[in-house]
């Protein structure tokens, strides 16, 4: 922690985690949101994040942005936070909106705050590495806080589900230049990527708070003064929030800024974001089973269901690892 203790930690847990909608649906037919599923039984996958954040920041001093539909999961989950810490938010806007309203509440706070945004639907083998690298960025964020340092994984393989950045030369302790980002690009780039120092993209980000916020400006002022207009507990906020567009923001606000930017490197840490069906089973089978938590859906009994059926019991199209080898395995229908 820093001199001041004006860490912050946001973590993002409003997504609605399509992409593993097969996984993430109960036998009763109920949607869970990954972040609040368990690998083995064990904490949620946000529990493990909110823990994440109090390796770098004071409990008063985390906030996590939640999605008004989930209220049944996260309210029992996040008791001990303040209760001004709990972000609502009306509807999904995407990721940018998901940033910025939380990010306007540490400055209302705390002017001078550095923030770290932390997903809450990650996988970590090796927390301390990470825990390390997360305050190796805040050190970065105190030398230079006109600077965004993002973290960045030192990939294992050539994933093309995976968004990359592309370092450049040093410009900092142990940080790169951002030359640019490359989402999700074919195995053939994958490749040559990742040969050529690419890193995966965490979506972990460090920085002083006014300085991100004057990003959102310079990018969507009309959206950053429709919110901070709002405040987070105002009535207006469903009002705004209807006539929102979604915004995304590693596209609309990150891309085109990479002269602000810097990457850290982690090093390999069995970090992933459990995004596809692969990557979970991959896990499941090395992660090691946990303590009962209380986490809404339990992912390895999931999967466990799943494999009695050759197809998918939520779409009926999928065919799952580890039918038999006669089935043909369509991973297309998880993109």
């Amino acid at each position: 922690m820093n001199s001041t203790g004006n860490i912050w930690v946001i973590v993002l847990a409003a997504g609605e985690g399509r992409r593993l909608h097969c996984f993430t649906t109960s036998a009763a037919g109920e949607h869970v949101p990954k972040q609040y599923c368990s690998l083995h039984g064990g904490p949620s996958l946000l529990a493990d994040a909110l823990q994440r954040a109090r390796r770098i920041a004071r409990p008063e001093h985390i906030c996590v942005v939640v999605a008004a539909a989930h209220e049944r999961y996260w309210h029992d989950e996040l008791q001990e936070l303040a209760p001004h810490n709990v972000i609502v938010q009306p509807e999904n806007r995407g990721t940018a909106i998901g940033i910025l309203l939380p990010l306007l509440h540490v400055l209302r706070h705390d002017p001078g705050a550095h923030v770290v945004l932390l997903p809450s639907d990650h996988f970590v083998a090796d927390e301390a590495r990470l825990a390390t690298a997360l305050r190796s960025a805040l050190q970065v964020v105190n030398l230079q806080p006109h600077k965004i340092t993002l973290l960045g994984i030192t990939p294992d393989s050539a994933d093309p589900e995976f968004g990359y950045i592309v370092p450049g030369a040093v410009n900092g302790p142990g940080t790169q230049a951002v030359l640019r980002f490359v989402e999700k690009p074919p195995l053939p780039l994958a490749t040559e990527l990742v040969a050529a120092g690419a890193l995966w993209n965490a979506f972990i980000v460090a920085a002083e708070a006014a300085t991100l916020a004057t990003l959102f400006r310079t990018h969507v002022p009309q959206l950053y003064a429709q919110l901070q207009g709002a405040g987070s507990g105002s009535g207006r906020l469903g009002a705004i929030y209807q006539g929102l567009p979604v915004t995304d923001f590693s596209r609309d606000i990150l891309e085109g800024s990479e002269p602000l930017l810097r990457v850290l490197a982690v090093g390999q840490c069995g970090w992933t974001d459990l995004g596809t069906p692969q990557r979970v089973c991959a896990v499941l089978a090395t992660a090691d089973e946990r303590h009962a938590g209380a986490a809404s859906l339990d992912l390895a009994s999931q999967v466990a269901r799943q494999l009695d059926t050759p197809r998918c019991v939520t779409c009926g199209k999928c065919v799952w690892p580890g039918a038999p080898a006669s089935r043909t395995v369509q991973w297309s229908s998880w993109q």
